[in-house]
């Protein structure tokens, strides 16, 4: 052949070689690609499920530490008041014994509640076997009836009946009007406050203020004297565990001497208008 057909045909040829390399080495990339993507969408799938099912029990913590202080703190006052006043009348020494036996029962129901929640969410083969993730396990068991801000005034009377002084002071307009996250929450917040007061100050007052509106927010507020109570285990475990809680609704909680010497708990959380 002429040396110029001969030079086109070794391009061609050359061309095409290297084309068809290069559509063989895409093809291995992509193949390549496309199964590190899914290998990697598997990773992210499990890991989304273990974060789902990790917050959902810190949720769930949160909430029994909230709750179980509450009631513990409850009948550490009435045993204290049944061994310290063994000279009680009959009368007391009964009422003291139906709270802690009340105190008892429901604390161990919310302990029930709780760990069924967990081992659903584990897939105990004891429950039926099988892997549920966090969200299944919401879904198929309800939650417990959660507090609001008009069950407040019955908490306060709770206290009250234990021995705490409680001075309450409700401004805001409608309370079954309130969001029910915002009650919730602000629920909870008081019943640390309370909780707080009768381990490290069990003979002192208390002084509780709610206020607020939509569009200025709720501030929750709770003062007591330091009378140095008892030392009790995990103290400052739920101060943080509510702080965690008010920032995650946007909010602020803080808490610590106040300039007068007591001591203070204030949060403030949004109430949309």
């Amino acid at each position: 052949m002429p040396y110029a057909m001969e030079a086109l045909v070794s391009v061609l040829v050359l061309l095409v070689v290297v084309g068809w390399g290069m559509f063989v080495r895409a093809r291995r990339q992509l193949v390549l690609s496309l199964r590190d993507r899914a290998e990697r969408a598997e990773v992210e799938a499990e890991f989304q499920v273990t974060r789902a099912r990790r917050l959902e029990r810190e949720r769930i913590a949160r909430e029994m530490h909230d709750v179980l202080a509450h009631r513990l703190s409850l009948l550490s006052v009435h045993a204290g008041a049944l061994e310290y006043r063994p000279d009680m009348p009959p009368r007391d020494v009964a009422r003291a014994a139906e709270v802690i036996r009340s105190g008892a029962h429901q604390a161990l129901q919310d302990l029930r509640e709780v760990i069924g929640v967990l081992r659903l969410g584990s897939g105990d083969p004891e429950d039926g076997g099988g892997s549920a993730t966090a969200g299944e396990a919401v879904s198929d068991r309800p939650d417990r009836p959660q507090p609001t801000l008009a069950t407040l005034e019955d908490l306060v009377e709770e206290s009250r009946l234990a021995g705490t002084e409680v001075e309450f002071d409700l401004r805001v307009g409608d309370p079954s009007g309130v969001p029910a996250g915002l009650g919730r929450n602000a629920y909870r917040i008081v019943q640390e406050g309370l909780t707080n007061a009768r381990k490290h100050a069990a003979d002192a007052p208390v002084e509780l203020a709610v206020a607020g509106g939509p569009g200025e927010g709720l501030t929750v507020e709770v003062v007591n004297p330091v009378t140095g109570g008892r030392s009790v285990p995990g103290s400052g475990t739920g101060l943080i565990g509510l702080t965690e809680r008010a920032e995650l609704m946007g909010g602020r909680l803080e808490y610590g001497p106040a300039p007068d010497g007591r001591f203070r708990l204030g949060a403030w959380l949004p109430w949309p208008e």
